[in-house]
């Protein structure tokens, strides 16, 4: 399953904002992991225990093909992962945190193919970043206000497009399918913004 440019990046994102929040004594390269236990209990609300284990199951498969190191690791019956105390010993920290984001990038993948962009990407943003903050503008370097103000922007396209999809009965599908695009784009940008962002002069 080969996974657009976008997906990866956005799994990456995903990780350093996860990284970033610190609340954890773990190390940094079980993020990816610490995101797909962040994504269980929403998602098997939606679709069963047993079905998110299967997704869950579908995407360590995927990954294992482009990071076999992750065969050590094993989706237990409550949807959780298993094996990673294992997987450290055998390769080195950079390794363990690629084949964590491969991980993400293919559960990511799966839950847009069968969930589509628009509920995904409010399950990210309400799950994996419910405290996202954009920082302030004030202080802020100008390249990086011009970076808030996109997102700000696409934001609004976004939201004008799903009203114009309301109203236009024959291009509905077209504008949403338009409007999650863009919605995914801002979200991107918004977890670049917070992840990397400088502080405020």
């Amino acid at each position: 399953m080969t996974l657009p440019p976008q997906t990866r990046e956005l799994a990456k994102r995903l990780i350093a904002y996860e990284n970033a929040a610190g609340n954890t004594s773990e190390p940094t390269n079980l993020a990816p992991f610490r995101v797909c236990e962040t994504l269980r209990q929403p998602l098997s609300a939606i679709a069963g225990v047993a079905g998110f284990r299967s997704l869950l199951s579908r995407a360590l498969t995927l990954a294992k093909a482009e990071a076999p190191s992750l065969c050590v690791v094993q989706v237990a019956a409550d949807g959780s992962l298993q094996g990673l105390d294992d997987l450290e010993p055998q390769i080195d920290k950079y390794q363990a945190r690629e084949a964590g984001v491969i991980l993400v990038a293919q559960l990511i993948g799966l839950l847009l193919f069968f969930m589509g962009e628009g509920l995904t990407l409010r399950l990210v943003i309400s799950e994996v970043l419910p405290h996202l903050k954009l920082p302030p503008t004030s202080g802020m370097p100008v390249g990086f206000e011009a970076i808030l103000d996109e997102i700000d922007q696409l934001q609004n396209v976004s939201a004008r497009l799903d009203r114009l999809a309301e109203q236009n009965p024959p291009v509905t599908e077209a504008l949403t399918s338009i409007s999650e695009s863009v919605r995914f784009a801002a979200t991107v940008l918004a977890v670049v913004a917070a992840v990397k962002s400088p502080k405020p002069n």
